[in-house]
């Protein structure tokens, strides 16, 4: 019997959302629904939950076991029935959804006393999920856990009820490649053992192509592709799915030739380490090593690292690598960070008070989440503006001149100074993010994850963005990723890290095309996303 919505649509107000759109859920199966951030991926999961938020209004109606369930301004009983027993959900952001005062046991009993089932089962749930070691994880509390491990429990409490349908929303949005495929190889395997329904909601359609039967593409509400997920990847109909397809692929800064570093020397002329010898770095850190308090091992370990004038250089490891680490140390971020940091020939980490803070003026930076790094009470002029501020640099008058010139070189209008980040989407956020980052004129960039939380389109704008940047502005760029193709997209050298080392270090080409460590090999092979 399968699940279905017909005619959803959802409206805030008078305006149209979502809709019409029709689709079917069947055991044992996967539809996978993509597209990008706002075009109505997650209404759909809530409609069909029934969760969702106040001022939204559906209608049509839910079909189950041949019964015809309206939707409307109020739930009706039948509908939230189906949460449960008939339907799983598996949030984007399970740290969010876990009570972070609470044991993870403490949160699997208590939703399995709701439905009725034993508390024993707790341990052979997470069990069931491939957690590690499942009687010792039942009294650790969710930030005790990594992300992919958070997930297997966010997974673990929607079995608690035996539901016959999963809906999973972004489950791997914010992990590496090697992590998700293992989140998404595990629904797979739910789908198949138990004869689950699964809808899988994602930007990425190249990953969901590798595990839905079909495929519904939405596009600002409308439903503009669907079928037959081999049919859509081999013949692509719209434009825009083929955009979505393509939006995972590799393409090395410089062109298909391989990369190009112009500014500095020509591709021939570069080897693993950079530019020749003589030219001298922008950014060098010697023998740099981190411990954190009670961890088993350094997070950094005697690392040596280099990086030039107009150079992409991108940082590349799963979680947990030390990529992210090393980024702060070179920032000269952490407390407890040794070795030496130098920047333009100065002694980084021999600097105090103004001395410190005119090295940090810098260098501009970019973080991962765009919600979370603009300031929701000021407007964007004056969130572009405030390094300028920070720092003494012009007046009021010239100050918001400037910050209206660099939103024009990031591609947004200038008249947008006056609005506030609520009234942006997330590429226009990271957008500003950076012309905030280049309000002193910098000579270095730093993006920790920059685009990870982005959808296919917003991620390609922000990475062509940082490109032509670079090579118009010459500026040095250290790109922290997980993400082999956007760390192609804006980098002549990779540095991959494992567990605080080094393990490989050279062209983008070569690293990516020939990869000679073991753990490099790995990430490129979990990108692929091939079923076996």
């Amino acid at each position: 019997m399968t699940l279905a919505l017909r005619q959803l649509q959802v409206h805030a107000g008078t305006r149209r959302l979502l809709g019409p759109l029709d689709l079917e859920l069947a055991p044992g199966r996967c539809l996978g629904v993509v597209g990008e951030s706002g075009s109505g991926k997650s209404l759909t999961a809530l409609s069909l939950l029934g969760l969702l938020p106040g001022g939204l209004q559906a209608s049509g109606e839910v079909l189950h076991d041949g019964q015809a369930i309206p939707l409307g301004a109020r739930i009706a009983p039948a509908h939230a029935a189906l949460r449960g027993r008939v339907l799983g959900w598996v949030p984007q952001d399970p740290l969010a959804s876990l009570h972070p005062l609470r044991t993870v046991g403490a949160q699997l009993r208590e939703t399995l006393h709701v439905h009725g089932r034993p508390d024993r089962e707790a341990r052979d749930l997470l069990a069931r999920v491939h957690l590690t070691d499942p009687e010792a994880a039942l009294k650790r509390f969710p930030h005790q856990f990594s992300g992919g491990q958070r997930q297997r429990i966010a997974i673990a409490l929607a079995l608690c009820s035996g539901p016959r349908y999963l809906v999973a929303d972004e489950p791997t949005s914010a992990l590496d490649a090697r992590i998700a495929r293992e989140v998404l190889d595990l629904l797979d395997a739910l789908r198949r053992e138990d004869g689950l329904g699964l809808m899988l909601i994602s930007h990425d359609l190249p990953l969901v192509g590798a595990y839905a039967d079909e495929v519904l593409v939405l596009r600002r509400g409308d439903v503009v592709e669907r079928g037959a997920t081999r049919a859509v990847f081999d013949a692509p109909v719209q434009d825009y799915t083929r955009e979505l397809i393509e939006a995972d692929a590799i393409a090395f800064v410089g062109g298909p030739s391989g990369p190009s570093f112009e500014s500095v020397a020509t591709p021939e002329e570069l080897g693993p380490e950079g530019p020749p010898a003589t030219a001298i770095p922008l950014l060098r850190g010697e023998s740099l090593t981190m411990r954190y308090p009670r961890a088993p091992a350094p997070a950094l370990d005697g690392v040596d690292i280099a990086l030039h004038r107009g150079e992409g250089l991108a940082l590349l490891g799963e979680s947990g690598s030390g990529k992210s680490t090393l980024g702060r140390a070179l920032l000269r971020l952490l407390r407890g960070a040794q070795g030496r940091v130098w920047l333009d020939g100065i002694d980084f980490t021999a600097q105090r008070g103004a001395a410190l803070r005119a090295l940090r003026g810098r260098i501009g930076v970019v973080f991962q989440d765009p919600y979370a790094s603009l300031d929701p009470r000021m407007r964007v002029g004056d969130i572009v503006s405030e390094p300028l501020r920070i720092h003494g640099d012009g007046d009021a008058t010239s100050r918001a001149a400037k910050a209206r010139a660099l939103l024009v070189a990031v591609g947004l209008d200038p008249a947008m100074a006056e609005r506030w980040p609520h009234q942006f989407s997330g590429g226009q956020r990271q957008r500003i993010a950076i012309a905030r980052a280049l309000a002193r004129d910098p000579d270095l960039l730093v993006c920790d994850e920059a685009v990870s939380a982005l959808d296919a389109h917003h991620r390609r704008g922000i990475l062509e963005l940082l490109s032509s940047l670079k090579r118009e502005r010459g500026l040095a760029l250290l790109f922290v990723t997980h993400d082999l193709s956007a760390a192609a997209a804006v980098a002549e050298r990779i540095a991959v890290l494992d567990a605080g080392r080094i393990v490989e270090l050279g062209d983008t080409a070569d690293v990516l095309g020939a990869p000679q460590h073991a753990h490099t090999r790995a990430l490129v092979e979990a990108r692929k996303l091939q079923r076996a």
